[in-house]
């Protein structure tokens, strides 16, 4: 009785448009409570193709405008709560050629000088700095050794403050000018940070610049990407670039990278990521192969990450609160199976999680699971079945993918079934990467791919095969689009998610070549505890029944 009543509820707040103290839920906007939806597929436009160029070395936006050790590629993350956050930037110039020789990061030290005041800036952390190396072991390729990379740890931070900071060595000196950010929220239930901006497959093209530049208009207070940043692994070492490198570059003796794209893509983004946090997580393109077998060195030492502060032993793979969001980021190239590290520290992180402080549970990484689009269909599959069940049993509510250049949204699914309890899942690798948007779907005819070319390249495995129930059984694609997938578009953009309070968020999708105001997908994301209670901690009472309606009311929107 208590679940019909709550879900009752939740209905007449959005049939009215009930404004509580964190946001308005407005009644024009589908919510999860009225689907499952009816598949939506978006006709692609042909104008859209082809305008996915890289931005070149020589525009003023990536070129090196310090002088010395000045620092530079300043950017803000987070730790695992709000009262502390990493600041990371690099001094001295990077080479590449035949003949590097690598700064020493004991050379010049890693300070920052920070407060709630511009001047003076009365308190001062120090960390760690590192040089890395891109090295081939093939005559003719150029090897890399980067800038020094500064890793510095603030500490002992107020919720909901604004901070300012200056980094670099006071000593040389060499140290940056002044810039803010703004702490997470205290985690609760009432409380969340303003938008969120998730974005993917993001890359440095002229239609980078257009999703960067929109996704500052919308003034997020923290920026999620979801894996392939840079795309430096479209270019030989000689800096010769393709949209697609084994097309250009069949016969190279190891998939090479060309390292300067980094620090131009560090230098692009600084005006952003200085001043709003950055979360990352790695994808194929990071993985940049090199001497010794090493790979995703780039990506491991150029940003921090909350590992240890999360009980992770790897970049691949941490965890952080947002206000009363528990944000899980999954690494989909490192061992995922039961028996693996990852898995082992995914089950202790979710047994932590309290849905009384941290409501919302949120998932991240690379490739989608569910995902009706040809390109990379069923890659993942692997992923899926080693962790499913576990995500689905501690109630995650929404996931967020990349890997696929286009924009999906799906209905709540777990093992291809629509399910209340299951996620949504929204996949959105089209921030506007050189490589081509994907605008082909697997249950179109003719484009369901052969199951033995779907297993993913770079963990190996094979667990995708046809289905054994459902609407698609004995096939290995659906014949229409799939009712997991609620709306699929092919375009490039970005996404913002705002939580509005325990159970309601907003999502909303805005396409590059739309205006800044014109949404491309929107929908509340609705959360009911109650209806799964066998997935979550009940945030609230059975006895709801036995309240007042205007309790009852109160307590749905607190």
């Amino acid at each position: 009785m208590a679940i019909s009543w709550r879900s009752l509820l939740l209905r007449v707040v959005a049939t009215l448009g009930v404004v509580d103290c964190l946001g308005t839920v407005r009644a024009d906007i589908p919510t999860t409570l009225d689907g499952p939806f009816d598949p939506v597929t978006v006709p692609f436009d042909v104008s859209l193709r082809g305008n996915a160029v890289d931005l070149p070395d020589t525009d003023p936006r990536v070129r090196r405008r310090v002088k010395g050790f000045e620092p530079e590629q300043i950017s803000v993350s987070l730790s695992a709560h709000y009262d502390s956050v990493w600041i990371s930037w690099i001094t001295g110039e990077s080479q590449i050629g035949f003949n590097i020789k690598p700064l020493d990061p004991e050379s010049v030290l890693s300070v920052v000088r920070y407060g709630t005041l511009r001047r003076p800036l009365t308190r001062e952390a120090t960390g760690y700095s590192l040089v890395y190396n891109q090295l081939y072991p093939f005559e003719g390729l150029q090897n890399y050794t980067s800038g020094i990379i500064h890793h510095v740890r603030l500490t002992g931070l107020k919720p909901s403050t604004l901070y300012y900071y200056r980094c670099g060595d006071p000593s040389i000196p060499a140290m940056s000018s002044t810039y803010s950010f703004k702490t997470m929220p205290i985690s609760g239930p009432k409380s969340y940070p303003g938008g969120i901006a998730v974005v993917g497959d993001l890359g440095l093209t002229y239609n980078t610049t257009t999703t960067i530049s929109h996704l500052i208009d919308h003034k997020p207070d923290l920026v999620l990407l979801v894996g392939d940043v840079t795309y430096a692994n479209l270019y030989l070492t000689n800096g010769t670039g393709s949209e697609c490198y084994s097309c250009s570059f069949p016969d190279t003796p190891i998939h090479e990278s060309y390292q300067p794209r980094w620090d131009y893509w560090g230098r692009f983004m600084q005006g952003l990521v200085s001043k709003v946090p950055i979360m990352v997580v790695e994808g194929n393109h990071e993985l940049e192969e090199q001497v010794g077998n090493q790979t995703f060195v780039a990506y491991s030492s150029r940003f921090a990450f909350p590992s240890k502060e999360s009980g992770s032993s790897s970049t691949f793979y941490y965890s952080f609160n947002a206000g009363g969001i528990h944000f899980i980021m999954l690494g989909a190239y490192i061992a995922y199976n039961t028996s693996a590290e990852q898995y082992k520290w995914l089950e202790q992180d979710l047994a932590k999680v309290d849905r009384t402080t941290t409501p919302w549970l949120v998932a991240a990484w690379h490739p989608p699971w569910y995902s009706s689009y040809k390109a990379h269909y069923r890659e993942a599959e692997c992923m899926r079945v080693a962790m499913e069940e576990l995500l689905y049993s501690y109630g995650v509510d929404l996931v967020f993918n990349g890997h696929v250049h286009a924009y999906e949204r799906t209905n709540r699914v777990y093992n291809y079934t629509l399910d209340p309890c299951g996620p949504v899942y929204i996949s959105i690798g089209d921030g506007g990467n050189r490589e081509k948007m994907a605008i082909e779907h697997a249950d179109e005819p003719g484009n369901c791919p052969e199951p033995s070319t779907t297993p993913d390249p770079y963990i190996g495995g094979f667990c995708a095969t046809n289905f054994t129930s459902g609407p698609a059984a004995g096939k290995f694609c659906w014949d229409w689009q799939p009712d997991y997938s609620a709306f699929r578009e092919s375009s490039f953009g970005h996404g913002i998610l705002e939580v509005k309070n325990e159970t309601w968020a907003r999502w909303t999708w805005y396409r590059n070549q739309d205006t800044n105001n014109k949404v491309g997908d929107q929908i509340y994301i609705v959360r009911q505890p109650d209806l799964c209670p066998n997935h979550q901690k009940k945030v609230f009472s059975d006895g709801l029944i036995t309240k007042t309606f205007d309790e009852i009311l109160r307590a749905t929107l607190r």
